[in-house]
C-alpha cells in the first residue's frame, strides 16, 4: 500500500462543484485565512470512510498523506492518526504527539483542528504537564493558537476545566474572529459541566472580552440571562 493509492481513491470522488463551494467557504482566497487551499470537493463522511479502510497503514505514511496539498487528503490523514492513536499503546501515542506537532503547518484550517486536537494532543496531555498548551497559546500562528484551545475539549469532559479557563485568559483579545468563536465554544462547553465556573469567568471578562467570544460562550444560557450578560448588567 502507497499514498498514491489513498490520494488515487480521495481523488476518485472529487466534484468540482463542490470543490469550488469548499474553496469559497473555508476562505481559500488571496490574504484570506486558508489561502492557496487546494480541494477535491468530497463530504466528510466518505473522507471518514476512506480514512477508516485505510487505518492500518504506518505512522510515517499518515504524516506523509498529512503533507498533502489537498485539504481532503489532510483531513483523512488526520482521521487515520486519531485512529492509529486510539488503538496504540503509550509509546506510540507519543509518536503520533510529537508527529502532529512536528506537523502543524499542515493542520492549517479549523476543520482540520477541530477534529484532531482534542483526540490527539489534549488526549495525551490529559495526565501530563500542559505546558505544550500555554506555548502554543502563545504563538503567532492562528493555527496553533487554535489547537491550544480546543485541545482543552479533552480535559473538559472529564470536568478538568481550570485549563480551559486559563488559556481563554490568553486568549481574551486575540485578534482572531476564529479565536474568538473556539474559545467561546470551549467556555460554553466548560459551563455545561460547571455552570458557576463559567458564570465567575463571564463576570469577570464579559465586559471587555470579543462580542463573538461572549455571544458563543452563553448560547445556551436562557434567553433572559443572555439579554442581561450582553446589556453589560451581569
Amino acid at each position: 500500500m502507497t499514498i498514491n493509492h489513498i490520494k488515487k481513491e480521495l481523488e476518485s470522488l472529487g466534484d468540482p462543484a463542490m470543490a469550488a463551494h469548499s474553496q469559497s467557504f473555508f476562505k481559500t482566497g488571496p490574504g484570506e485565512y486558508g489561502e492557496g487551499d487546494l480541494f477535491r470537493g468530497i463530504r466528510v463522511p466518505r473522507i471518514r470512510a476512506i480514512a477508516k479502510k485505510f487505518n492500518f497503514i504506518s505512522l510515517n505514511q499518515a504524516t506523509e498523506l498529512l503533507s498533502s496539498e489537498y485539504h481532503e487528503d489532510r483531513f483523512a490523514a488526520l482521521c487515520i492518526l486519531i485512529d492509529i492513536y486510539k488503538k496504540s499503546d503509550e509509546k506510540i501515542k507519543k509518536q503520533i504527539y510529537t508527529a502532529y506537532l512536528e506537523n502543524m503547518k499542515h493542520i492549517n484550517n479549523w476543520d482540520l483542528v477541530d477534529v484532531s486536537a482534542p483526540n490527539i494532543v489534549g488526549d495525551f496531555l490529559i495526565d501530563k504537564d500542559r505546558k505544550p498548551l500555554f506555548k502554543l497559546a502563545k504563538s503567532k500562528d492562528l493555527w496553533e493558537r487554535r489547537v491550544s484551545i480546543v485541545s482543552t475539549f479533552a480535559f473538559i469532559r472529564r470536568s478538568d476545566l481550570s485549563d480551559t479557563y486559563a488559556i481563554a485568559e490568553i486568549l481574551l483579545h486575540d485578534s482572531e474572529d476564529l479565536i474568538h468563536k473556539a474559545t467561546g465554544w470551549m467556555l460554553r462547553e466548560a459551563g455545561k459541566r460547571d455552570i458557576e465556573s463559567e458564570e465567575l469567568f463571564l463576570k469577570k471578562h464579559c465586559k471587555t472580552m470579543p462580542r463573538t467570544m461572549l455571544r458563543y460562550a452563553i448560547e445556551k444560557f436562557p434567553k433572559n440571562q443572555r439579554k442581561k450578560i450582553l446589556s453589560g448588567d451581569f
